[in-house]
């Protein structure tokens, strides 16, 4: 603990003499720099402000013109959806006067077809025909309306005085019966329908409904300011789109702001509103006349000009700083070139003695370098130590995880048991009890393995036998078993207790929980490329693929079997191979819901004649 002390004064005496060392440069750096470099960011800074306040407005001008530029884009979309409906020969065969039912039942359904392709569109969201009462489906209610029922809607008028031309109302509430939310709000683009026959006689409208949630979108994506208040007016004032919706259809209150966006299509201009300066951000849609505005308090422009500000000052001085830096380095070289000399004969020392030359060296230096000389020296020894030290606690985490994974509860005392209560049922001719229980006894002894962590791949497989064996008495006639076993099995060492908590799971888990609860299991065992393949397949229940992915990469301490639970798990083993055979290493799965479950465990193996690494 004193050495420890020791050396931790001995750093901060390094620290402070290298400050005292440079107190001139500091100095010199204050006044000669740092204080008139200060004195002219201020200036600077004040019309840098100005700047880049102008240049904020721009941006913010530039951002409300491409939500302006994507709006009319998805407004013309609906257009001139409306044209190709509009020209269908077979809307004005519907709407003829002279047409049959028959006829207006045959352009019925290729209406039918043309209004689900609009609707397919991702900015249309109904599309609306309002038609006499005496057409075929006028009172459908869905896409087909009678055409007393928008008689008395505010744009109406408008509508008919638009001698055909396409309307675009405000977002307003719309009710319908064939949505979940059964009432939501819309914009419309409306316009008269003609009698073919008659042009002069009006026989319906079309209305190409868009969601006010669609263009709520386009609007949120603008970011101008965190205080910002972005909606749409009409040319006469009449608020369009807001997220206040009880302002929708009225008057916008605010005469500074009407003034401000009447003076041209585009542009931005300071007002004042409530006592607050703001600045009204605002452009032209095309396609409707309609304004977007955004109301930006100018605190919150100015603050992000400072901040902009803030950078360009600090990447100034930094600048500066940097060039003082470089004057500074310029003279250290000329004295590092003398110290770089004694660190190459250092360097030799070390390659050419070892540690022992450069302890003997140290003894007769004197000065700072002694200083660095015994720095040098404790690094290699404390890096030497580390090395070591990290290597063994590497070894022993690895092995002690190992073995970890592969504690069981106490097999010896369990297996002598079981041997006595075998005897015991022998004596009282209970030979079924006495079956169950040897083969118990047989999973205990395989399991054991006398102590080994590695077991060959045929007493792994006879272990997995075994587990079946006692599961067929438990569960008779409930599976069959299949084993596809490649030849050579006998002299491959692999680790104990992989295979059978696999077929475990696909028993308990799979078959069991099937809705008849009966199935069969296939097993395979071969070799391929040098690696050794073991799968499971069961026709079970199956799995969703969102468990099939937490499986290998989530332990699940708490899944249990329907009786008796697993004191392993597929995470379980796949952690055990990876750490017996690498990282690349482990298990696969594959599964269908209600069709099945395929494990397939993939590792290095290695053969029972070769030697034990040291």
């Amino acid at each position: 603990m004193k050495q420890l002390m020791t050396r931790g004064l001995n750093y901060v005496s390094m620290i402070f003499k290298g400050v005292v060392a440079a107190r001139l440069w500091l100095v010199a750096y204050i006044v000669l720099i740092l204080i008139p470099a200060s004195v002219l960011l201020y200036a600077y800074s004040q019309r840098y402000s100005r700047i880049l306040e102008e240049e904020v407005t721009r941006t913010m001008l530039q951002t409300l013109k491409q939500a302006e530029i994507n709006l009319n884009h998805q407004l013309d979309s609906a257009r001139d959806i409306s044209n190709t409906i509009l020209m269908n020969p077979k809307l004005h065969q519907y709407l003829s006067n002279s047409t049959s039912d028959s006829d207006q039942l045959d352009a019925m359904k290729e209406l039918r077809i043309l209004v689900d392709n609009a609707q397919t569109n991702p900015i249309v969201f109904r599309v609306r025909l309002y038609v006499d009462d005496s057409k075929l489906f006028s009172h459908e209610r869905v896409n087909f309306f009678p055409w007393e029922s928008i008689k008395n809607r505010p744009w109406y008028t408008d509508v008919v005085n638009s001698r055909g031309n396409l309307v675009w109302t405000g977002a307003y509430l719309e009710n319908f019966l064939d949505d979940t939310q059964s009432a939501r709000y819309i914009f419309s683009g409306i316009r008269v329908l003609r009698d073919p026959d008659d042009y002069d006689h009006m026989s319906g409208v079309l209305s190409i409904e868009v969601s006010a949630k669609t263009i709520e979108n386009i609007l949120s994506n603008i970011e101008l300011n965190k205080e910002q208040n972005v909606f749409m007016v009409a040319p006469d004032g009449t608020v369009v789109l807001h997220n206040d919706k009880s302002l929708l259809g009225t008057k916008l209150k605010s005469s500074s702001v009407l003034s401000a966006i009447e003076q041209k299509n585009e542009g931005v201009s300071p007002i004042i509103e409530d006592n607050t300066q703001q600045y009204v951000v605002y452009t032209t849609i095309g396609s409707t006349g309609w304004k977007l505005v955004a109301e930006v308090p100018k605190n919150g422009i100015s603050s992000r000009a400072a901040s902009l500000n803030q950078f360009a000052s600090v990447a100034t001085l930094s600048g500066i700083t940097i060039l003082f830096l470089i004057l500074v380095f310029l003279l250290l070289a000329f004295i590092m070139r003398g110290m770089n000399r004694r660190v190459q004969t250092v360097i030799r020392v070390i390659k050419r003695e070892g540690m022992e030359g450069l302890d003997e060296r140290s003894g007769a230096s004197e000065g700072d370098f002694y200083l660095l000389e015994k720095s040098v020296d404790h690094l290699i020894h404390r890096v030497r130590d580390l090395m070591e030290e990290t290597y063994k606690s590497k070894v022993q985490e690895r092995e002690a995880q190992l073995r970890a994974l592969q504690a069981q509860i106490n097999p010896h005392f369990l297996y002598n048991t079981l041997d006595t209560i075998n005897w015991i049922a022998i004596g009282h001719n209970a030979h079924d009890i006495s079956q169950m229980i040897d083969g118990l006894a047989k999973y205990f002894r395989l399991s054991l393995n006398k102590g080994r962590d590695l077991v060959s791949v045929t007493d792994e497989l006879n272990l997995a036998k075994v587990y079946l064996e006692i599961q067929q008495n438990r569960f008779p006639k409930s599976f069959k078993v299949h084993f596809d076993i490649e030849e050579g099995m006998d002299d491959i060492e692999m680790p104990k207790l992989t295979l059978q908590p696999i077929v475990e799971n696909a028993l308990l888990h799979g078959i069991r929980k099937s809705k008849g609860k009966t199935g069969s299991i296939l097993i395979k065992a071969r070799q391929e490329e040098g690696l050794l393949i073991l799968s499971v397949t069961d026709d079970g229940i199956g799995m969703e693929p969102e468990l099939v992915q937490s499986l290998l990469t989530e332990p699940r301490p708490n899944m249990k079997s329907d009786v008796s639970g697993s004191s392993y798990g597929l995470y379980n083993v796949n952690e055990r191979i990876k750490l017996f055979a690498g990282d690349a290493y482990g298990l696969e799965l594959h599964s269908t819901l209600g069709e099945g479950t395929i494990v397939t465990v993939r590792m290095t193996y290695k053969h029972s004649s070769d030697k034990p690494p040291l």
